[in-house]
């Protein structure tokens, strides 16, 4: 039986991106005995080519694409603005690259124990740095983050083919662009190229956009995008050709010529190399392990797992949690099961996307309360030119407990936090009904909506006796209702 002193560290942590930066705040607190390891560049996937760039981008496109309203409100000149793509990448680049310093001061201090090299994993204790050196410790968390997966046909595109890890970093961009793929992230990066007046034009093999199930929803979300660019979607799209000239793509029965396209087509866990079969742990077809959603560990094996490495939640505050999750159970004699955050993803559109909670399905019974709101009339949204988008809310229809909620609307990532915090405190229509809506206010909209749901929820056929308030004590005083 090994000796903790046995190891040259207590956690080795694979990984230096969100997860793995998560991790290592765990570890620390507990022990000082530890290692970094990163492959390089440092400074993670949200800061350099994910969040924090897509949304610079998304920022100088939408305050852009405002001026098609400047005539309604009043305001003329408009057509004299145009968008200097050079300089709007510019300013991407320059306020990334602050982002990124911030994140790698948090490692500045590590010294030796920040180890750039390539991690091979020998078995659940020893992990093999470049082929050359070996370190041993006595939990290992796996925090390797993805990379962006493309299709091999697309390949042929050469430097016309971007990604997120290349957009960025282009000096400018060509007039017509396609987008491949309508998740979030393709979703994000197609409204904001046509946004900043680029030719383009959107294909997604899927009829679904952003991850969107409720039908209501996605029909808003589709209006919005096809508005401002071609979309050609539940077709395959198809390479025809790709000459000097242009490339050509089809789907179904529609051609189109581009200059370059943009794969959104997801990313895939950064496994390669790692010796994963080394573990001795069953693999999938994908070539990944199980891992336990709560403890996050690997079998019964010393090792945890985090980050966008998991597909089900490959989201930065997500991987953040599971990051502090694996390294406390990496410290721990017993790994712990943690509940797991109420789900919230958004999409930064114009109006913006999310989807909270329990997700729409098409089968659900009568057991679960449907309402919304359209934003098409709501008073604030008007008066802001920003009136289009529905938010739709799903309740339990015995009692009103809140469940879930998708919505395209305006100011939908704030809706969508206090709709999450509802959630969480397992709060009932009524009790949010019960709260304070300022007028005149987008939030009022939500009220709309809750109201419309209202209307389809039954009292519990067991109710629970009313909890004593807070602030009252149980005597003969008096309560305030």
């Amino acid at each position: 039986m090994h000796q903790p002193h046995d190891y040259d560290y207590d956690v080795l942590i694979i990984g230096a991106g969100s997860a793995g930066l998560a991790a290592l705040r765990a570890v620390r607190r507990r022990t000082q005995r530890f290692a970094l390891i990163d492959q390089g560049p440092w400074g993670t996937t949200c800061a350099r080519v994910g969040c924090m760039p897509s949304k610079l981008l998304l920022e100088a496109a939408h305050a852009f694409h405002r001026r098609h309203q400047f005539e309604a409100f009043g305001l003329r000149g408009a057509e004299q603005l145009h968008a200097d793509i050079p300089a709007v990448l510019q300013r991407v680049r320059d306020e990334r690259d602050r982002f990124v310093q911030g994140v790698l001061a948090s490692t500045a201090d590590l010294g030796q124990r920040a180890i750039t090299g390539r991690a091979r994993i020998l078995d659940p204790h020893t992990v093999e740095i470049d082929g050359q050196r070996t370190l041993s410790a006595r939990s290992l968390v796996i925090a390797t983050g993805s990379s962006p997966h493309i299709p091999q046909e697309w390949q042929a595109l050469g430097p016309r083919l971007l990604t997120t890890d290349s957009l960025f970093e282009q000096n400018d961009l060509p007039r017509r662009i396609a987008v491949l793929g309508l998740g979030p992230l393709g979703v994000e990066m197609a409204q904001a190229l046509a946004h900043l007046g680029l030719d383009v034009t959107a294909f997604s093999s899927s009829q679904h956009l952003a991850g969107i199930r409720d039908p209501q929803v996605r029909a808003a979300l589709q209006q919005s995008l096809s508005s401002a660019m071609r979309l050609q979607l539940g077709q395959e799209p198809r390479l025809l050709t790709a000459d000097a000239g242009a490339i050509t793509i089809a789907a179904g029965e529609v051609s189109v010529q581009v200059d370059a396209m943009l794969a959104a087509t997801g990313r895939r866990p950064r496994i390669a190399g790692l010796g994963l079969e080394n573990l001795g742990l069953p693999l999938n077809e994908r070539g990944l392990p199980e891992v336990d959603p709560h403890t996050l560990q690997l079998g019964q094996l010393p090792v945890f797992w985090a980050g966008d490495m998991n597909a089900d939640r490959a989201l930065l505050h997500e991987a953040a949690d599971e990051g502090e999750i694996a390294g406390n159970n990496a410290m721990a004699e017993h790994p712990h099961a943690f509940a797991r955050r109420t789900p919230l993803a958004i999409t930064f559109t114009e109006p913006s996307v999310a989807s909270v909670g329990l997700t729409y399905d098409d089968h659900w019974s009568d057991e679960v309360a449907i309402g919304g709101v359209d934003f098409a009339n709501q008073g604030r949204a008007r008066a802001g030119l920003r009136n289009q988008g529905v938010l739709r809310l799903y309740a339990k229809a015995e009692g009103g407990e809140l469940l879930g909620a998708q919505l395209c609307a305006p100011a939908g990532e704030h809706l969508a936090h206090l709709i999450a915090w509802a959630i969480a405190r397992r709060a009932t229509v009524a009790e949010l009904l019960d709260m304070p809506f300022y007028h005149p206010t987008i939030e009022e909209g939500l009220r709309t909506a809750l109201r419309d749901v209202q209307a389809h929820i039954h009292p519990p056929r067991h109710p629970a006796p009313p909890p004593v308030p807070a602030y009252c004590e149980q005597s003969s005083l008096d309560c305030l209702d």
